[in-house]
């Protein structure tokens, strides 16, 4: 069965009858006045969920009901809170409990903040209001075109979140799929380190900004873990966002071009079947930490996801030998690869780059995945691949 990556469905050929979900991201500016009032209410909400969790872990029951009977009327005279904020406060506790059991919950000061349509209301495409400590409150919101283009599907509740010393509102809507299209023939994509991607059509997408970002944060780090001071800490917290942000960025980007290049060409595409791969490898010491940074879960994610949106399948296929396999004449021998870059097959002579052969590969083993598109393509591609 093909492997479902970061909370994504990746199914090869999924059914396109059920809506997606996305989140939003909206950006909220209040007023230095407003912005305390939002810390307030945070830390006060979360010292409530808090209570909440411990009142029923303490009683051994979990359920909302259960948790609302004995904690509801305490949260509402301690902390102040309104009738519905008290709700999702132990609505929170509740949501912990289906994950784990085994231990008390103790929320963060400043986590998140769950409303919903009876505490928040938006006024117009630039303003929200929020109930808060002080009573309800307007905040102007910005947002990019993405978002604005679904704006209007916002339903239910809406998380409050506080990063990096903004505000943000996130909200799940629904999206229908678009008709899948009827792929023509598929590109096949090679995930790597050195190359993030390699696609069949000998597209190499680099991961050399990735590499020096990587570095340079390394060594600061090493730095800043032998400082061991509280703002050092603090400093290696924000390089670690600002890392895993570059990150994201990059593989947004080329999910992006995979699936605008699978779009514009009636393709599909076909994807390593990655996982347990760390478990399966082994690098040199120095090598370990590009290794261990290696966020290809995330790009497949991304991948898929907007392939999904834009109606194009996406196929897994194993991934063993894909490095090693000639894709001319399929000779499978681990010789074969002279070097991260060189592909050379023993048995034909073939060479070439490494992670395009190896790509080439990804394709035909997506082509073998559907025989009934073998019409479209190579004719010998099919025995190549068996």
């Amino acid at each position: 069965m093909p492997p479902s990556v970061g909370g994504v469905d990746c199914g090869a050929f999924r059914s396109y009858n059920e809506s997606m979900k996305i989140t939003l991201q909206m950006q909220l500016v209040p007023t230095s006045e407003q912005r305390e009032v939002l810390l307030s209410t945070m830390e006060r909400f979360n010292a409530a969920a808090s209570f909440a969790a411990k009142t029923g872990f303490d009683a051994g029951v979990f359920s909302q009901p259960s948790i609302h009977k004995l904690a509801y009327q305490e949260i509402r005279s301690r902390f102040g809170l309104s009738a519905q904020m008290a709700v999702r406060a132990i609505g929170k506790a509740v949501e912990t409990f289906k994950r784990d059991r085994s231990k008390c919950p103790a929320f963060k000061p400043r986590g998140a903040v769950t409303y919903d349509e009876r505490i928040l209301s938006f006024k117009g495409l630039d303003k929200v209001s929020l109930w808060t400590l002080s009573g309800r409150m307007v905040l102007a919101m910005v947002y990019g075109e993405y978002q604005g283009q679904r704006f209007d599907r916002i339903k239910g509740q809406v998380d409050l979140v506080y990063r990096g010393s903004k505000f943000y509102l996130y909200a799940t809507v629904d999206l229908p799929d678009k008709a899948p299209i009827e792929p023509k023939d598929w590109i096949g994509v090679d995930l790597g380190i050195v190359n993030l991607a390699t696609d069949s059509d000998g597209n190499t997408y680099s991961g050399d900004a990735l590499e020096k970002v990587r570095r340079r944060r390394h060594e600061s780090r090493r730095s800043y873990q032998k400082t061991g001071t509280k703002s050092a800490k603090r400093r290696l917290k924000k390089m670690a966002r600002r890392e895993a942000n570059f990150r994201r960025n990059e593989n947004h980007r080329i999910s992006n071009e995979l699936v605008r290049l699978a779009k514009g060409t009636d393709r599909g595409i076909a994807l390593e079947d990655l996982k347990g791969i760390r478990e399966r490898t082994t690098v040199r010491a120095r090598d370990r930490a590009k290794h261990s940074g290696w966020a290809f879960a995330q790009l497949q994610a991304f991948v898929c996801y907007k392939a999904k949106r834009a109606g194009i399948p996406v196929a897994f296929v194993d991934a063993r030998n894909t490095s090693r396999t000639c894709s001319a004449c399929g000779h499978c021998e681990k010789d074969n690869r002279k070097s991260q870059a060189d592909f050379a097959c023993k048995h034909c002579g073939f060479s070439e780059n490494a992670d395009r052969n190896a790509a080439r590969n990804v394709r035909a083993r997506a082509v073998v995945k559907r025989p009934d598109l073998a019409a479209n393509v190579d004719p010998g591609l099919r025995s190549r691949a068996s």
